[in-house]
């Protein structure tokens, strides 16, 4: 199977029984563009509807990258980006039917890091490249669809480290921080499936339905509805940080102007 966009191709494979290889290419570094979301989501579709349930593993066909992240202008530019396209690809992923697992052969950076999160298991590269949240660098607050992921599945510490100080981590590290589940290639990757049995796990068809539940804080930001909530609120927050900007601004200067006349 291959799916075509106009930014790369999206190619399935089928190393072994039940195991289903997505490969991702989408030059240079896979950014999270429309047309790659709506691909990725498409060979998803795919794979539920019409082939026998196992275990999908993502990977991606650039060796350096797994993915780069958002293209900004693209996601502030395009109409319904984020809840049709992003924020969509992240709740199938989230609840998608069967085990995902994200092979990450390369950086994964802001959206990519999080494409990666979304997933149910995580292999990373032991030799080449980072996993980091780089917002804090780049000046963009994380939405909440952003951030829960992150916070639902890792720990407080680990946490704080990729959100306040923008930490990248090494697979080593990455480890170490409980956020991939072991470091190497499809070879291990191969062999987690078995030792885990991960191709039979979707054979009940309540596999979807446990992650709904498991991961219900986020899935209350990745639907529409969870994104309109989330914008509404977020300009509330911005309105009221202002105000306070203001009002701070103003207790400074009669302090400034109080401190002033007494020196006099």
């Amino acid at each position: 199977m291959e799916i075509k966009s106009v930014t790369g191709t999206v190619v399935c494979t089928s190393p072994s029984s039940g195991v289903y290889v997505l490969t991702f290419t989408s030059p240079p570094d896979n950014r999270l563009l429309t047309p790659f979301c709506q691909a990725l989501l498409l060979a998803l579709d795919i794979l539920e509807f019409s082939y026998p349930h196992g275990v999908v593993i993502t990977t991606s066909g650039i060796q350096k990258f797994f993915s780069n992240g958002l293209d900004l202008e693209h996601a502030s530019s395009t109409k319904g980006f984020f809840p049709n396209s992003l924020f969509a690809l992240f709740k199938r992923l989230l609840t998608y039917p069967m085990p995902t697992i994200a092979l990450i052969n390369g950086h994964a950076f802001a959206g990519g890091f999080m494409l990666a999160m979304y997933h149910d298991y995580r292999v990373f590269n032991p030799s080449r490249g980072f996993l980091c949240l780089n917002e804090l660098d780049l000046g963009v607050p994380l939405q909440p669809a952003m951030s829960s992921v992150f916070r639902q599945k890792l720990s407080p510490q680990v946490y704080k480290l990729m959100v306040l100080e923008a930490k990248r981590f090494s697979g080593k590290e990455a480890l170490e921080g409980g956020i991939v589940d072991i470091l190497g290639g499809m070879e291990e990757c191969l062999v987690l499936v078995k030792e885990r049995k991960l191709n039979e796990k979707a054979k009940t068809g309540v596999y979807g339905a446990l992650k709904t539940e498991m991961f219900r804080e986020t899935m209350g930001y990745v639907t529409p509805e969870g994104y309109e909530k989330g914008e509404k609120r977020s300009k509330e927050a911005w309105k009221l940080d202002n105000q306070r900007r203001d009002e701070g601004n103003r207790r400074v200067a009669e302090w400034e102007r109080n401190a002033s006349k007494a020196k006099l």
